[in-house]
C-alpha cells in the first residue's frame, strides 16, 4: 500500500505533540532526551503491533486486534505516538504482519515500551554523554534509538535474546542512520565483548541479579534492572558497583513491571485441582486474606514482591473464589477458600507456603509497612539480600 505522502509531516507534528505532553508530566526536563524524542520516528519502529479491546472471550481472555498502516493508517500512526506500550509479540511466535489476525489471550514477549518509561529509565540510571551503555532487551529498537541520538551510537550497545526481533530492529536503526552494536544475546550473562560498561539498563525483569552484570559493569558504575518472580511481584533497584565486584542499591518506587527474561519465566505447574487434591489435613483460618498481595493498589504491588521474597518457587492462579498456590520446586502447595470468618487455609508439602507468606505480612505490618524505597538491595558473595533496618534479611533466589 502507498502511504500517504504527508507521512513524515504527519509523524512530525505527532511527534511534537508527545515530546510536549512528556514534558508536561516532567518525563523531559533534560533538552537533550526531549531532542532525541523529537527526532526519533517511533512509527518505523513498530510497523505492526496488538491494541486491547473491551472484550474477551467465554474464557475471559482479552481480544487483542492488529494494527498496520494498510489495515487503519490513523490509528496506527496516532498509536505509535501515544505513550503506551505496544505489543509485537506473544509467546514469542512472530506475527504475520502482511496477513495478521486477532487473537485472544496469550503471553506478551515483546513490546515497544511507552516512551515515558524508557525515558524514565535512561534518567534513573543516570546516563550521560560519555557513558559507554549496555541495554538489555532490544525489542524494536525504539529505545536504542533514542540513547543513539543523545549518546552517539558508539557508546551503546544493545542484545536482544529473539533473532527475528533483533533482525527488524536493526533494519529500522540502521534506516534512520543509527550503527549501535548489535547482538543476538541472553542477557543473563550480559556481553563481555562490549564490556566493561558504566551504565546497564534492562528492559526485561530478572528474579535476582545476574552476576555476569555485575562483573561487566566498572567501579562505580550503575546497573538499573527489574526484580520479578513467579508470584509477579515487580521492583526496579539501581545497584552502584563497588570495586570490590560487591553491588548495592536502594529499590525505586512506582509500579512498573517488565516482561521476564525468558530463561526467568516461570514454569507450567498444571491443573491446581490436582495439586489441591493432595491437601487432606485440616483447615485454619489465615491471619491474612491474599488480597494483601492481590489488591489493585501499589502497596499491595510492593507486598507481593516482599513475599515472593519467602517463597520463590510458589506461583498463584485463582480457580472461582478459590487461591492456589503452588510450589514446583518443593512440591508444596496451599488453597485459601473464601468464609464467612475471613480466608480459611489449607496447607501440605515441606513448606507452609500461606505461613511464610503471613510472616513476612505480620513483620511488615510491625515495621509501619514501609516502602519500597526503605529497602536496599546487596549483592555480596554471599547472596543477594534485601535489607530494612527494621526487618529480617530476605534472600533473593539464587539467578
Amino acid at each position: 500500500m502507498t502511504m500517504p505522502v504527508d507521512l513524515e509531516t504527519d509523524a512530525a507534528r505527532l511527534r511534537g505533540a508527545m515530546a510536549e505532553d512528556l514534558a508536561a508530566r516532567g518525563f523531559l526536563d533534560d533538552p537533550g532526551w526531549r531532542a532525541a524524542v523529537e527526532t526519533v520516528p517511533r512509527h518505523r519502529f513498530v510497523p505492526g503491533f496488538y491494541l486491547p479491546t473491551d472484550e474477551c472471550d467465554g474464557r475471559g481472555l482479552t481480544r487483542w486486534q492488529p494494527v498496520t498502516a494498510r489495515l487503519d493508517h490513523g490509528r496506527w500512526l496516532a498509536a505509535a505516538y501515544s505513550d503506551a506500550t505496544l505489543i509485537t509479540q506473544f509467546d514469542g511466535d512472530e506475527p504475520d504482519w502482511e496477513n495478521p489476525a486477532e487473537r485472544y489471550g496469550g503471553a506478551p514477549t515483546s513490546s515497544s515500551t511507552l516512551p515515558s518509561l524508557v525515558l524514565r529509565m535512561w534518567a534513573d540510571a543516570d546516563v550521560r554523554e560519555g557513558h559507554t551503555v549496555l541495554e538489555i532487551g532490544t525489542g524494536t529498537g525504539y529505545s536504542t534509538a533514542l540513547a543513539c541520538e543523545r549518546l552517539g551510537s558508539g557508546g551503546v550497545t544493545s542484545i536482544e535474546v529473539d533473532p527475528h526481533r533483533l533482525e527488524q530492529a536493526a533494519s529500522a536503526l540502521h534506516a534512520c542512520g543509527y550503527t549501535p552494536t548489535l547482538a543476538v544475546a541472553d542477557g543473563l550473562y550480559g556481553y563481555w565483548p562490549e564490556a566493561p560498561f558504566d551504565r546497564i539498563v534492562a528492559a526485561c525483569s530478572f528474579r535476582a541479579v545476574p552476576p555476569a552484570l555485575v562483573a561487566q559493569t566498572q567501579p562505580g558504575g550503575k546497573i538499573l534492572l527489574t526484580l520479578s518472580g513467579w508470584l509477579y511481584g515487580y521492583a526496579r533497584v539501581l545497584l552502584t558497583v563497588a570495586g570490590d565486584g560487591t553491588a548495592e542499591g536502594r529499590l525505586l518506587g512506582g509500579t512498573v513491571s517488565f516482561m521476564s527474561a525468558r530463561t526467568h519465566a516461570a514454569p507450567a505447574f498444571g491443573n491446581p485441582a490436582h495439586w489441591a487434591a493432595e491437601l487432606t489435613g485440616r483447615s485454619r483460618t489465615g491471619r491474612h486474606g491474599p488480597e494483601r498481595i492481590t489488591a489493585a493498589t501499589e502497596e499491595a504491588f510492593h507486598l507481593r514482591f516482599l513475599v515472593q521474597s519467602a517463597v520463590p518457587d510458589a506461583q498463584l492462579a485463582m480457580v472461582g473464589d478459590v487461591v492456589h498456590l503452588v510450589d514446583v520446586v518443593s512440591g508444596s502447595a496451599a488453597t485459601l477458600t473464601p468464609d464467612d470468618d475471613g480466608w480459611q487455609v489449607r496447607e501440605a508439602g515441606p513448606d507452609g507456603l500461606w505461613e511464610r507468606v503471613e510472616r513476612v505480612l505480620d513483620a511488615y505490618d510491625t515495621a509501619g509497612r514501609p516502602g519500597p524505597e526503605t529497602f536496599t538491595l546487596c549483592v555480596h558473595e554471599d547472596g543477594q539480600h534485601l535489607r530494612h533496618p527494621q526487618l529480617s534479611c530476605l534472600p533473593l533466589p539464587s539467578s
